[in-house]
């Protein structure tokens, strides 16, 4: 099995920590040129010198189509193309019942976790894959395959998520395959209230698998969907969850 890319171009929205740093570490490790893109330089200073083999790093508001415009072309200027794009920036600013969410909430989730995906990949699709060819591979979450009381609101963007990649799927081959990672508990700082402290292991009890998810577990599927390996698979979405969405309740 192929998993190395050697000779490859990877931008990685949201880099400089969590999954998108893990994603970046390990393209990196398997060859690829890498660019982070998050909206602090510091942190993102930090992260390429974590990450190394000349790891680069470019400011911008996933949310902002001006911004991510010139964050694509300073990749393809800067490492020589773009061959990978992994939207995996992301928001959740609202926490409670859909019913009851305010409309400016409401637009920022959509804006970074729906629009914000479709104008990376018609950037990286018009500048670059649409004549080289490419991946795109959408960090969506399991939360997208059901219903929540609490984080309703973000579970919905992630489910438009999984579809986009379904239709940018069909859209965009042969020359580019779009791919979703739908990670189920993540330890990161940004999903920590849920995990952190006892909360944690009672969750992961509840996985068949009885642990709660990596950021290199994310990494290694990114790898793969990225890899000449997965070269026919397009369209689709992977659960990344220790097992439980089918787990006995």
């Amino acid at each position: 099995m192929d998993l190395r890319l050697d000779g490859k171009v990877a931008l990685v929205t949201g880099g400089s920590r969590g999954i998108g740093k893990a994603i970046a570490t390990t393209f990196a490790e398997a060859g690829a040129r890498v660019m982070i893109v998050s909206r602090k330089a510091e942190a993102l200073e930090e992260a390429a010198a974590d990450i190394g083999h000349d790891c680069q790093w470019v400011v911008a508001n996933t949310g902002d189509p001006d911004q991510a415009r010139a964050a694509v072309e300073a990749t393809i200027e800067r490492l020589g193309g773009l061959d990978v794009l992994v939207n995996n920036a992301a928001t959740n600013p609202y926490a409670g019942p859909m019913i009851d969410v305010d409309l400016p909430r409401w637009d920022k989730t959509i804006a970074v976790n729906v629009t914000a995906p479709l104008v990376w990949t018609q950037l990286a699709w018009k500048l670059a894959m649409a004549e080289h060819g490419g991946a795109v591979i959408n960090i969506s979450s399991v939360g997208g395959l059901s219903t929540n009381e609490i984080i309703g609101v973000y579970d919905l963007t992630k489910s438009a998520l999984i579809h986009m990649t379904k239709q940018l799927g069909a859209e965009l081959g042969p020359k580019v395959r779009v791919n979703a990672i739908c990670p189920g508990l993540i330890k990161t700082d940004f999903a920590r209230v849920l995990w952190e402290g006892e909360r944690g292991a009672e969750v992961a009890q509840k996985y068949p698998l009885k642990r709660l998810g990596e950021p290199e577990d994310v990494a290694a599927a990114a790898l793969y969907l990225a890899a000449d390996s997965s070269s026919w698979i397009t369209g689709q979405h992977l659960v990344l969850d220790g097992g439980g969405i089918v787990a006995f309740k």
